[in-house]
């Protein structure tokens, strides 16, 4: 069965706009796990706009299942996921004028600083995992610098309108995933993806995890945490 990593980021979205102690992102985790989840994910920014560190260290603490840390290959932040070792490193591109995390890495261009944040990862156990475009260049790239995984971006699929435009950008990600498989990555898939656009992203070959935030975190706010991540995982099966 696919592994369902569940952010809670959007739980510190809610918290830092009033800049107070609730909601709190570690509790939700905690529901998280209750109703399921594989896997906590949470994206520690440079610019702090949700998670905080204060929230990933009691996490490592508390976190029962595994700890997925989305993280920019930048050195301070880097510092801190080699002290708070969780189970996943995922590499991601940042910017601070973004929303939320925008394309995939470019690999190519980074692969001299990719290679050497990579490693020092490794060196502590640490899975690492890239966050790329289901493209070629991207995947071979990925696997020449060295990562354990990759997690395809897949937001054009889930920004589809209309059949044709879902079946191609569908079929751009099972050969995404066939060609990671082959070169020994581990394959995930997030960004975007809901409870009604899951079903088709479900059946890609080889896929092994997803992690979904928003969706589920809007839909809690009707039904529960628990219950959010318990219909998901539903739909995994």
């Amino acid at each position: 069965m696919i592994r369902l990593g569940v952010n809670v980021d959007h739980v510190a979205t809610v918290r830092q706009a009033r800049l107070t102690y609730e909601p709190d992102p570690v509790f939700a985790a905690y529901l998280a796990e209750l109703g399921g989840a594989d896997q906590i994910t949470v994206h520690l920014r440079e610019d702090r706009r949700h998670i905080q560190e204060r929230d990933l260290r009691i996490l490592r603490q508390t976190v029962t299942t595994r700890l997925n840390l989305e993280m920019a290959a930048d050195e301070k932040i880097l510092e801190i996921a080699l002290d708070v070792k969780p189970e996943q490193a995922t590499l991601v591109p940042e910017r601070r004028q973004e929303v939320t995390t925008e394309g995939g890495l470019d690999v190519k261009r980074m692969m001299k600083r990719l290679s050497s944040v990579i490693q020092r990862l490794q060196d502590k156990e640490i899975f690492v995992s890239l966050f790329i475009a289901p493209e070629e260049e991207a995947v071979r790239a990925s696997a020449r610098v060295g990562a354990d995984g990759v997690e395809f971006h897949t937001g054009e699929y889930a920004n589809t309108r209309g059949d044709s435009e879902r079946i191609s950008q569908l079929e751009r990600l099972r050969k995404a995933c066939e060609l990671g498989h082959s070169l020994g990555l581990h394959i995930a898939a997030g960004h975007g993806l809901t409870y009604t656009n899951i079903h088709p992203i479900k059946n890609l070959p080889y896929l092994e995890e997803v992690n979904i935030g928003h969706s589920i975190i809007a839909r809690a706010i009707y039904v529960g945490i628990e219950e959010a991540v318990r219909q998901m995982k539903e739909l995994l099966k």
